[in-house]
């Protein structure tokens, strides 16, 4: 048994929301259009990780906060999906809801996200005291947008915290929040090719320029670096190479929570202590699976082991 798998996985949900997805022949300006199908989802980042882990059987606690009959319906939509590791702190205002919006001819897809309530200083101290607390020396999940009114060094400091009690930070953002949370140095950090432009200030239009700016951050002192590529695959540096797996030939539907799953199969593959190469090729799987549903629908644990072995992985030498 792996020394991680002796670690805690805590995912910290500031900001959740109830994913609706519709899906109609065509949008047309000005005209009401009836949707052919209609979903609701529990969603937002810190959410779908969590579920995603619940998935591939890696026992997580989730800290996330609940508003309004939003919230409620969240709640229900969740289930015991979590079960009884899943905190949550009640607060005013409406929990966010978020649209998808999947257009049949021609093929598109259009999302709409919400900011959020504010959260209140006394409950942000209880949630994020919270997720420390169940986090110990484990691995310490901070993703997605941060509720209005919090500052951008918001995750920064949480990834301070955790790594001053021996804890590994997993970061999925962006922007100002993520450029903030770089300096803490995470464990491990997953962003998609435009972040990574923005980080470098340049375009990266082929797979070696990615690899070459991934591996340049990675050596900023950060463990294991992954780039998410959309139908391309997706890169992962660490400290002793770069490696990319090509994604698998799936019939997209959505890519809402493709992300998610990609960080959802990197901490269970690290939790395996498995090597780059098989993290990799797990998250890929993860993430693809999930884009061949519709909505915010994830990937099953059962459609992962078809094909999975199969996945291209390729050392880049950078």
């Amino acid at each position: 048994m792996s020394d991680n798998q002796e670690q805690a996985v805590a995912v910290l949900a500031l900001n959740p929301a109830v994913d609706i997805s519709y899906e109609i022949p065509q949008l047309l300006e000005y005209q009401k259009v009836c949707a052919s199908r209609t979903s609701y989802y529990p969603g937002g980042n810190g959410i779908n990780v969590a579920r995603a882990l619940t998935e591939l059987g890696v026992p997580v606690h989730c800290c996330s906060t609940v508003g309004g009959e939003s919230g409620d319906l969240l709640l229900r939509l969740l289930g015991d999906t979590l079960g009884d590791n899943h905190n949550w702190f009640r607060l005013q205002g409406e929990t966010r809801l978020n649209t998808n919006i999947m257009q049949q001819n021609p093929p598109g897809q259009f999302e709409i996200t919400s900011l959020g309530p504010e959260i209140p200083a006394d409950v942000l101290a209880g949630i994020t005291g919270c997720f420390l607390k169940v986090v110990d020396n484990g691995f310490a999940v901070l993703t997605g947008l941060i509720p209005p009114g919090m500052p951008d060094s918001t995750y920064r400091e949480l990834a301070e915290k955790v790594s001053a009690q021996g804890g590994k930070v997993v970061l999925d953002a962006s922007a100002t929040v993520l450029e903030q949370a770089l300096e803490a140095k995470p464990y491990l950090v997953r962003l998609n090719r435009y972040a990574l432009e923005m980080n470098c200030k340049r375009r990266l239009d082929s797979i070696p320029l990615a690899a070459e700016a991934a591996r340049a951050l990675q050596q900023d002192g950060i463990e294991y670096l992954c780039v998410s590529l959309g139908g391309e695959g997706a890169i992962l540096s660490d400290s002793g190479n770069s490696y990319h797996c090509s994604a698998p030939k799936v019939h997209k539907q959505s890519t809402v929570g493709s992300g998610d799953s990609l960080v959802a199969g990197l901490i269970a593959g690290l939790r395996e202590g498995a090597s780059s190469e098989d993290m990799l090729r797990l998250g890929v799987m993860c993430g693809s699976s999930t884009a061949a549903h519709p909505g915010t629908e994830l990937f099953t644990r059962g459609e992962l082991d078809e094909g999975l072995m199969d996945l291209q992985v390729t050392c880049l030498d950078i």
